[in-house]
């Protein structure tokens, strides 16, 4: 079976000891979100096709029945070829302030400064979240590398809010026009 983008996600959650799909999104969203996001409408009809496909087997528990998985040797088989397989590692990166920053010149400088201003904010807020991962005790070689891009991404953001502002204490006034008379 060729494992989706989602079941890679979810397989690997539950070989962590993860069991239901609202532990798995509960997990990725203190995790793998910030570079493989998952969603409910993505985990739970992935969590179906896994246990059809025999990678993982399910049973109720608990008094509200909740559905609980459990990774089989299927599974552990493929994610162990998945991990192992040399496929390219395709980059992709989405960020909605980076696309405004491409469009920017077609903003008021304004509205680019307070696009800047959001950014450096959010990763702000990234990187302390990531810190407080860390204190917690991870040691997630991924978690490293969020942290040092994340600095990197907040160091980037708060010179282009520089580049901004000095652009915008320089930029031309709209000319008064003197009349002159004859």
């Amino acid at each position: 079976m060729e494992l989706s983008p989602t079941a890679k996600v979810v397989l690997g959650m539950i070989a962590l000891g993860e069991r239901t799909g609202y532990d798995i999104k509960r997990v990725v969203e203190r995790s793998t979100a910030f570079f493989w996001g998952a969603s409910f409408g993505q985990i739970y009809p992935e969590l179906a096709r896994l246990e059809g496909a025999g990678l993982i087997s399910g049973s109720s528990r608990g008094p509200r029945g909740r559905k609980e998985y459990e990774i089989t040797a299927a599974g552990r088989r493929a994610l162990r070829t998945w991990l192992a397989s040399p496929e390219p590692q395709a980059f992709a990166f989405r960020s909605e302030g980076l696309l405004k920053a491409f469009f920017g010149d077609l903003a008021p400088i304004e509205d680019r400064l307070a696009n800047a201003r959001r950014l450096v904010e959010w990763n702000e807020h990234v990187l302390a979240l990531f810190r407080e991962i860390e204190a917690e005790g991870s040691t997630a070689e991924a978690l490293t590398y969020g942290v040092e891009f994340i600095k990197w991404n907040l160091d980037w953001w708060r010179r282009h809010e520089r580049r901004l502002k000095a652009r915008a204490r320089t930029r031309p006034r709209p000319e008064t026009r003197v009349r002159h008379r004859r």
